[in-house]
């Protein structure tokens, strides 16, 4: 294999954009696809600090400064029984010590315009792909060349995937999928009325059932609730009036969510928890949401997108098997990082370990070790150490040791 020069991406979302515009301005013929309407609002408005460089590389990180909400840390709500307050400048060692809560359709619009400014030629049209022959390598469908006729040269030397859930390639090809634990359903709306404790903070709030997520954004408040698929449903018939009636029966939101008026459609979201087995082939390779997304709690996916943006570009530039394999397996690495720390929210350590963490830090022991915990664990969630040994290594050995014989269970995600 060499380095191929004519790309085609299909999907034109934050994942696609990214690695259109790293390839074209490394030379490559980028042909971008931009598969039409997108929801009413979309999971991925709260980004983590470690997105923020990535906004730099594309020289757009001061176009979405002024349409977000600048985003100073992480409130994690225990219940009815105390809260967590994560600030990103007070971690220890941090690259970053700020984000943006971001509405996705400028945040969206304006990562597909710095691919155009980097050269990329992006076609409005939903792009299908079939087999090219008995193996695994892929082409596009007659019409989808003919709408790109303008824009390439001839047909792709490679075809990469960004076109998020849709899995386009991981379906035609059938490969294998792992699916999460969890099968609950995720139910977004955007609000006004809703408070949040602290400004432009993302707040994760531990329900009765399930947990709830307050982004603030421009003029509204983002709110998504992440719930047993099965109990969601004695709340109504259809997403609108399950999240509505759901708002005004949980303790631990009732009395806020009082004066919530809902201004967007409903948006159901499930089986969410997946990714695929395999991210690349003969002349292919999936990014993004396409290869796998692993949930919504610690606003990961942004991130997990974009650094596959840049892992494959980095593969393609080099151009070999060994570059593709590579990237495959640090991406597979990534969601099973995220997979375990996600894992520990929901299972009720983390939330135990973070309350603990409240107790200690004022005595001896927990002074001495402060400096060291919040040099590590704070940047697994800022996503600057998220796949870092020792810091998850620390981590788990806290999940073990740590939790000061208080039972998890008390916390956990029902």
């Amino acid at each position: 294999m060499k380095s191929p020069q004519r790309i085609a991406i299909l999907g034109g979302g934050p994942a696609g954009a990214t690695l259109a515009a790293f390839l074209a301005k490394e030379g490559r013929d980028v042909v971008l696809f931009n598969q039409g309407k997108r929801p009413p609002v979309i999971v991925g408005e709260s980004l983590v600090p470690a997105v923020v460089p990535y906004l730099r590389r594309l020289g757009i990180e001061q176009e979405v400064a002024d349409f977000s909400i600048w985003k100073g840390g992480a409130t994690f709500v225990f219940g009815t029984e105390g809260r967590l307050n994560l600030r990103f400048n007070e971690v220890r060692k941090a690259k970053t010590t700020y984000s943006y809560n971001v509405p996705r359709d400028l945040f969206d619009a304006t990562c597909l315009d710095a691919a155009r400014r980097a050269g990329v030629r992006v076609v409005d049209h939903s792009a299908r792909i079939e087999r090219d022959g008995d193996g695994e390598r892929v082409r596009l469908s007659e019409d989808s060349l003919a709408a790109a006729r303008g824009a390439l040269a001839g047909a792709p030397d490679f075809i990469v995937d960004a076109g998020g859930r849709r899995r386009m390639l991981v379906q035609l090809l059938g490969i294998p999928t792992v699916d999460g634990e969890r099968r609950d359903t995720a139910l977004h709306a955007h609000f006004e009325g809703i408070e949040v404790e602290i400004p432009g903070n993302v707040h994760t709030d531990r329900l009765e059932h399930g947990w709830l997520w307050r982004i603030p954004l421009p003029g509204r408040v983002s709110m998504g609730v992440v719930i047993d698929s099965t109990f969601i449903r004695k709340f109504g018939d259809n997403p609108n009036d399950q999240f509505d009636t759901f708002l005004k029966h949980d303790a631990v939101i009732r009395d806020y969510a009082r004066t919530a008026r809902r201004i967007t459609p409903v948006v159901k979201y499930s089986n969410y928890q997946s990714h695929a087995l395999r991210g690349v082939g003969p002349n292919w390779a999936l990014a993004g949401d396409a290869f796998g997304f692993a949930d919504p709690v610690f606003s990961s996916g942004m991130l997990i997108a974009m650094q596959s943006a840049e892992w494959l570009s980095g593969a393609l530039l080099k151009g070999t098997p060994a570059a593709l394999a590579s990237y495959e397996k640090r991406v597979l690495h990534n969601l099973a990082c995220w997979k375990r720390v996600i894992g520990w929210y929901y299972d009720g350590r983390l939330l135990t370990l973070f309350r603990v963490g409240q107790y200690v830090k004022d005595t001896p022991i927990g002074k001495l070790l402060d400096f060291h915990f919040r040099k590590h664990m704070p940047r697994i969630f800022t996503g600057e150490n998220a796949t870092h040994p020792y810091s998850l290594g620390l981590v788990q050995f806290m999940m073990k040791y740590g939790l000061a014989r208080n039972d998890p269970d008390a916390l956990r995600i029902h």
